[in-house]
């Protein structure tokens, strides 16, 4: 039996390989539109809290990569080939020395937070925490270890902020991701595979079927960092520009001053293969929760 959700079988119902993409995902059906739990769930967001685990940290040292595709057009519908056209070109970029989560933040210490701030847990959140407990009898333990999700743009980086980190660049995720010689999945070459990433999952109710932020270490990166692949796309620094590339400073590339949508990398436990590339780009608005769409933090390192 595959890794993913092992206390969660009787959620086994999924079709597999099905995805609408990442970018204006607000439209989608939440938990927070259905009745609203009782106050019996503030006990369970306390126990999830009380099982936090803070991620190690991944050093990433200074130097070059490849970032982004050169255009190819002979074979399309090649996961080699790129996305679409906003990762183009490929080119060669600098960065200093920085350091990533080993992780994906959980849903245990993005609970912490939110209550040790006097932030409020979500309806999203709060809606589905009390399903999962209620109705499919998970523990409050095994909900501790998944990964963060229904965050706005502005909670995550203001978590980032609290643990003196921040959130990664675009181009700080994709060196994560696939390393210094622009490989096309975490890993490698070789296409996904459910026992390498958590992608083409389906639920009717967007239960969302994801797995411990601690979990398939055969898809790790070259940096031993997990789940840049599938699992919860992950919210970056920057604006989503799709004229950016070729314009882009070579050396610590800020992103665009301003835009509508904040990219999300890495392609979640819904998406296609092809969104499940270190050159694919995503995006969605920073107001929106999703139950696809979590996040990692970063930190500069001093030379």
């Amino acid at each position: 039996m595959p890794k993913i959700l092992k206390g969660f079988l009787f959620l086994s119902l999924t079709i597999s390989l099905w995805s609408i993409g990442l970018v204006v995902m607000s439209s989608w059906p939440v938990w927070g539109s259905m009745e609203a739990p009782p106050p019996a769930v503030d006990a369970h967001v306390k126990g999830i809290a009380s099982f936090a685990k803070q991620s190690p940290v991944v050093s990433i040292p200074a130097g070059w990569f490849l970032m982004g595709t050169n255009r190819q057009d002979l074979n399309r519908h090649s996961l080699e080939t790129q996305y679409d056209d906003t990762e183009f070109p490929q080119r060669r970029i600098w960065l200093d020395a920085y350091q990533i989560d080993q992780y994906e933040v959980s849903l245990g210490e993005f609970l912490r937070f939110l209550l040790e701030t006097g932030r409020p847990v979500s309806p999203e959140l709060r809606a589905l925490i009390w399903h999962l407990i209620s109705i499919h009898f998970i523990p409050d333990q095994a909900l501790a270890p998944w990964p963060a999700l229904y965050v706005t743009w502005e909670e995550a980086q203001a978590f980032c902020i609290k643990h003196k980190k921040r959130l990664p660049t675009e181009a700080e995720w994709e060196k994560a991701a696939r390393g210094t010689t622009g490989k096309i999945f975490p890993w490698g070459k070789y296409d996904p595979s459910q026992e390498i990433a958590v992608f083409g999952q389906y639920h009717a109710h967007e239960i969302p079927l994801v797995a411990n932020v601690d979990s398939f270490p055969e898809g790790k990166s070259d940096w031993g960092i997990y789940h840049l692949s599938g699992n919860i796309a992950e919210w970056t620094h920057d604006w989503l520009g799709s004229d950016y590339y070729p314009i882009m400073p070579e050396r610590n590339p800020p992103g665009p001053k301003s835009g509508r949508y904040k990219v999300v990398r890495g392609g979640s436990w819904k998406s296609l293969p092809v969104m499940l590339r270190t050159a694919t780009r995503g995006g969605a608005f920073p107001q929106d929760r999703s139950a696809n769409i979590g996040f990692r933090c970063a930190q500069s390192l001093t030379q």
